[in-house]
């Protein structure tokens, strides 16, 4: 499996494209509002796009969505649970900033919803789709469990946990999540977050400061 990744916009928010095969197919985990930066990555490893997997509709995870897809063609997978926050990204550019700062961060024309426990059948590998509302109501988490891999979203940090205090947000939601979808993984499940470095699910169940909060 190819794992490419990179940190991009204000927010240094990690964007992840995975393949199966090299020249092949791909699925992209979060668009940030850098998309020439994420379609980059794609042209340096051969890679044709098949998907776009949001994990929240947060718009240092979204921004560049639109214009990803419409240069790809990938098709946009989101929880509606999310829309509020992934159709409307000027309303959050305002609240974060006090205006909308100039450039395209207009959502996908078409989203496909999501559930939990669904299987995504994309680019050769299985997606599961795990609901974990908390540090958004929509929020996911993607398991690929072939490969032993968690892709977080705002979830789950090397050393921290998401948080709670944005619109939507709420901390017993994500407690709840973490304790009855997410710590039931495997000690040794790569975990790679939506910011920072990647960590182990084991890792975290032993040091992360927030660990009470599942306990």
């Amino acid at each position: 499996m190819i794992i490419l990744s990179r940190a991009l916009w204000a927010a240094q928010t990690n964007t992840y494209v995975i393949a199966s095969e090299d020249g092949g197919e791909a699925v992209i985990v979060d668009a940030p509002p850098e998309p020439d930066s994420v379609i980059e990555v794609l042209k340096e490893a051969g890679l044709a796009a098949v998907a776009l997997l949001l994990t929240h509709g947060h718009v240092d995870h979204t921004g560049g969505a639109g214009q990803v897809v419409a240069s790809t063609g990938a098709a946009a997978y989101a929880h509606p649970d999310d829309d509020f926050l992934t159709l409307d990204p000027a309303s959050q550019l305002r609240i974060l900033f006090g205006m909308v700062p100039p450039g395209d961060f207009a959502p996908p024309d078409d989203l496909t919803h999501m559930t939990h426990g669904q299987t995504l059948e994309l680019a050769g590998l299985s997606f599961q789709v795990i609901h974990t509302p908390g540090h958004s109501p929509g929020h996911c988490c993607f398991r690929i469990a072939s490969e032993g891999l968690l892709l977080a979203g705002d979830q789950l940090f090397a050393g921290s946990i998401g948080r709670t205090d944005l619109p939507g947000g709420d901390l017993d939601s994500l407690a709840t999540s973490m304790r009855e979808r997410v710590m039931t993984l495997p000690d040794d499940t790569r975990v790679l977050p939506g910011h920072g470095p990647e960590t182990t699910i084991g890792h975290e169940r032993r040091t992360n400061p927030f660990r009470q909060l599942w306990g």
